[in-house]
């Protein structure tokens, strides 16, 4: 009997003893992990009225040395409430407060006025420093209450990329961009009702301990931040020079599909939503909006010709200066033409009927094969919400669409499905995925980079390398003459001027245009592709004369911020 009750009161110890580590554990928990937060809960509770302090999880740009920067993230504020019995003076309170926060007096005397009601709220995210100075100031009836809010401290940098959060019914959550795109990851439960701390501990001992949250984190994103601020300083210099309805880049590693800027114009802030008028503008028109590109697509023409063998480079045409097709009248941009010439002019020259003689020579059939392949018409799978899929005018058989498609008309792709094409070119001949996230480090301490497969190849790495030259000639040789040959580095270039198609006539207008612009560089084992339109730019008719000095710029800056060394 001794023997079974000296047994027994030593499990009941062993039990009591893993009861009170558990319990130890749990406060530890608590007090030192989750201090901050209970502290805060201590600060809010029975304040005012019951609400959970937001928390989301943060989105970060990275240098290229790898210091991060935050581009959404939480701050800590308060919100300033007045007690409108405990005001005796309303006069003397306002004229006390006004030297803190900026407050309508008319507003504030009508709230002052309610004198049943235990709280009225003066204003919110208010910084730390003007509540604490506010608090110490010991104002009667007012009342400083600790609160946070999402802010982007790059105020409108990336703003189509990163979007913002909004109010969805009753409930906040991300509303454009990554905000929306990655939602599950950076949402937090803000619903819960603060509880009396002990409550806690006793009511959830496992809930506690082991709750697993790590599908909740932060997002690091392949935007350099540096790269974005000057590639959006440029579009805003020719904005102002060319008066463009639109305009927008993109630099993206045509490698990788990593993309280090993404901007259009107009713009917003997220911080401060009220300046814009149509919320039209807070959509991505990088991603969502498509456009007819004009004979950037062109490139993409000759390299399905040289990669079937219909062509080589050195295969030659007589230019008439046009050509019928299905009974309508295909002619080059200066209606000229110039003879026998060799392909390598069908892109130094941009020539409409060149790009006519290599469709003939491919068949719709093949030539609707390349350019399904270079995955125009399908979406690019690029972590933004609402991507559009391109119009493509390749699904009938006639050869005046097939024609048209090729030097880039009665086609249209969105700049982001426009870049993935065009990177086929630049990599040796594979898809890629582009994207804005690299990286997502969750709250339980994993970690995990994004990783995209090799995407399908389109066309040999010989026929990349050729459609490679020839574009570098262009830029040797015809883009302005040569003005912005490299003397260090080769770049690969290509310009795009196209109609813009008349809403509802089923035409083109005379007079507005849609220029283009892609490059890459360094051209055989390329960093950067860089490509930049604008829609209906007035005082120029060609996208040479109003996109070359841009993206060359940009090309400098790349080139300098990143040391890129030379290859000539």
């Amino acid at each position: 009997m001794n023997s079974k009750y000296h047994i027994r009161i030593r499990i009941l110890s062993v039990g009591i003893a893993l009861a009170a580590l558990v319990i130890i554990g749990d406060l530890y928990l608590i007090q030192i992990v989750k201090g901050d937060l209970y502290r805060e809960k201590a600060d809010r509770q029975y304040a005012r009225p019951i609400n959970a302090t937001f928390d989301r999880g943060s989105i970060f740009f990275e240098v290229k040395d790898g210091t991060r920067v935050t581009a959404a993230g939480i701050k800590d504020g308060a919100t300033v409430a007045i007690i409108p019995k405990l005001i005796t003076d309303t006069e003397v309170v306002y004229e006390k407060l006004k030297t803190f926060i900026s407050l309508d007096k008319e507003q504030f005397l009508e709230k002052a006025a309610r004198k049943e009601d235990p709280y009225e709220e003066i204003a919110k995210r208010v910084d730390r420093d003007t509540a604490v100075a506010l608090e110490a100031a010991k104002i009667p009836g007012v009342r400083t209450y600790k609160d946070t809010w999402r802010t982007y401290p790059a105020n409108g940098i990336a703003a189509h990329s990163i979007g913002f959060i909004g109010y969805k019914g009753d409930v906040i959550a991300g509303r454009y961009g990554l905000e929306r795109y990655y939602e599950d990851t950076l949402s937090r439960n803000n619903k819960e009702v603060y509880v009396n701390f002990f409550a806690e501990l006793f009511s959830g001992i496992t809930s506690s301990v082991f709750n697993n949250r790590s599908g909740q984190g932060d997002i690091v994103t392949t935007i350099e931040p540096s790269v974005q601020s000057y590639v959006e300083s440029v579009l805003v210099k020719t904005k102002a020079q060319w008066s463009p309805d639109t305009i927008g880049a993109i630099v993206i590693n045509p490698k990788t599909g990593e993309i280090y800027a993404m901007a259009a114009l107009p713009g917003f802030n997220p911080n401060d939503r009220k300046e814009s008028e149509d919320p039209r503008v807070y959509s991505n028109p990088l991603v969502e909006n498509v456009y007819e590109m004009g004979s950037i697509l062109k490139p993409l023409t000759v390299a399905a010709g040289l990669d079937a063998g219909v062509i080589t480079a050195a295969t030659t045409y007589d230019d008439k200066g046009f050509v019928e097709v299905d009974g309508k009248k295909i002619s080059n941009f200066d209606f000229k033409g110039r003879g026998v010439v060799p392909m390598q002019e069908i892109l130094s020259q941009s020539l409409n009927t060149g790009i006519a003689f290599i469709v003939k020579r491919l068949g719709n059939e093949t030539m609707t094969k390349y350019f399904l392949g270079f995955g125009l018409g399908e979406k690019t799978g690029i972590d933004q919400p609402n991507e559009a899929v391109g119009i493509n005018s390749l699904k009938t058989n006639q050869d005046i669409d097939h024609v048209s498609a090729g030097f880039g008309q009665s086609i249209a792709t969105t700049p982001i499905e426009t870049v993935r094409a065009l990177s086929v070119l630049a990599n040796g001949g594979t898809l890629i995925t582009p994207h804005l996230v690299q990286r997502i480090e969750y709250d339980g301490g994993s970690v995990k980079e994004i990783e995209y497969s090799e995407g399908a190849r389109v066309i040999k790495k010989e026929t990349s390398e050729e459609i490679t030259r020839m574009l570098i000639r262009v830029v040797d040789e015809a883009l302005r003459k040569g003005v912005y040959k490299n003397e260090h580095y080769t770049v690969a270039a290509k310009t795009g001027t196209a109609q813009i198609a008349e809403r509802g006539a089923g035409g083109y207008y005379k007079d507005r245009y849609l220029h283009s612009f892609f490059n890459y560089f360094p051209a055989y084992n390329p960093q950067f592709l860089v490509f930049m339109y604008q829609v209906y730019p007035k005082g120029a008719q060609y996208a040479s004369e109003t996109l070359t000095a841009p993206v060359m710029d940009i090309n400098k800056f790349l080139i300098n911020y990143y040391e890129v060394p030379p290859d000539r």
